[in-house]
């Protein structure tokens, strides 16, 4: 089973604040038969089945395997991105954000600016495009007709395997240095970094009580804090949370009371959620959504929908924002929300 759910199926409970219409479908539920893994390490392929799958299917993904393209797959913007907020606007929704903070509403919100452009072509061919330029570990791209999802996500969010239940929230950003001295300076700085760990341990503490909800009292721990992983583009601070799932509670359980992740809300989440359906302008759509896959074997696996792009009608949106805490700098934020995505525009202009 693969799945992959919209941020606004999380809003449901928000009744109390006025809809807004999104194109994007809520929730996506697909069950399959048979299954193909690609191994870049070994450079294998494997085709694993279920035993009632039709032999005539199996034949048929053999072909396809071992048929090389005959038109190669194209894709090429006809507009620059734009922005939906200019500067300004994203400053002046930084500073209702710092006033919520400080009237104690909350004590952080992730807040997010969408980019837009034209584009002609499949977009198959940007995710390949894209995926070759940074390749992440909660990768996903799913047609779904009307819409396209290009997910090079590097967060995971549930993951449960037997009763043990894993996530692993990502805040604290820097930038690649151009240099190896400069790119190891900036790690530094991010693990030194007050705000950074401070913002990260909000959302372990959110997460701690999203997983309490299913999970085995006493079970629920938060080890390894603070790791650095590095990306093509970025550095992040990565912390990991686990927990013991309860007997009553099945893996999508989970996942549906943990669901949107804490790490693209804010804290208190409710009341994040709210801050950012008021001053976001357009709907996050698949962005900061989570793709899902569950298998009897393996459990269930699921990520956080950052460094994500959708496709609709012709029109390319991508999405860069942040956590801001009563401590943060306005500029720098915005130009976090910049770095996030850059790699992602250059790489879709040139092609």
């Amino acid at each position: 089973m693969v799945g992959f759910m919209a941020y606004g199926d999380g809003e449901k409970e928000l009744s109390a604040l006025p809809s807004r219409v999104c194109q994007t479908p809520p929730l996506v539920v697909q069950e399959h038969d048979w299954l193909l893994v690609l191994d870049r390490k070994q450079q294998t392929i494997t085709l694993h089945w279920q035993s009632d799958c039709p032999q005539n299917r199996l034949e048929a993904i053999r072909e396809k395997v071992h048929r090389r393209a005959v038109d190669p797959l194209s894709f090429c913007l006809s507009t620059g991105f734009k922005a939906d907020t200019s500067h300004a606007q994203y400053l002046q929704a930084l500073d209702q954000v710092d006033r919520y903070i400080h009237a104690g509403d909350t004590y952080q919100i992730n807040y997010a600016q969408r980019f837009q452009a034209r584009y002609q072509g499949s977009p198959l061919a940007a995710f390949l495009a894209l995926y070759q330029a940074s390749p992440s570990p909660c990768s996903a791209f799913m047609d779904l007709g009307s819409h396209q999802i290009l997910s090079l996500s590097p967060e995971r969010f549930i993951r449960v395997q037997g009763q043990q239940v894993e996530t692993r929230p990502i805040k604290g950003t820097r930038r690649r240095g151009s240099t190896e001295q400069e790119d190891q300076q900036l790690i530094q700085e991010l693990v030194a970094s007050p705000k950074d760990r401070a913002e990260n341990l909000m959302i372990v503490d959110l997460l701690r009580n999203d997983l309490g909800r299913c999970c085995e009292i006493g079970s629920v721990t938060a080890t390894p804090l603070f790791a650095v992983e590095t990306y093509t583009n970025v550095h992040h601070l990565v912390s990991t949370v686990r927990g013991r799932l309860r007997d009553e509670f099945t893996p999508l359980d989970m996942l549906l009371s943990a669901f949107p992740g804490g790490s693209i809300t804010g804290a208190p989440k409710r009341r994040a959620m709210e801050i950012i359906r008021e001053l976001e302008p357009a709907p996050r759509g698949a962005y900061c959504g989570s793709f899902f896959h569950w298998t009897p074997e393996n459990g269930l696996d699921s990520t956080i929908a950052i460094r994500t792009l959708e496709c609709h009608q012709g029109q390319i949106s991508c999405w860069g924002g942040g956590g801001i805490v009563a401590d943060s700098e306005p500029e720098d934020e915005y130009q976090e929300s910049l770095t996030k995505i850059r790699l992602f525009m250059e790489v879709l202009e040139g092609l």
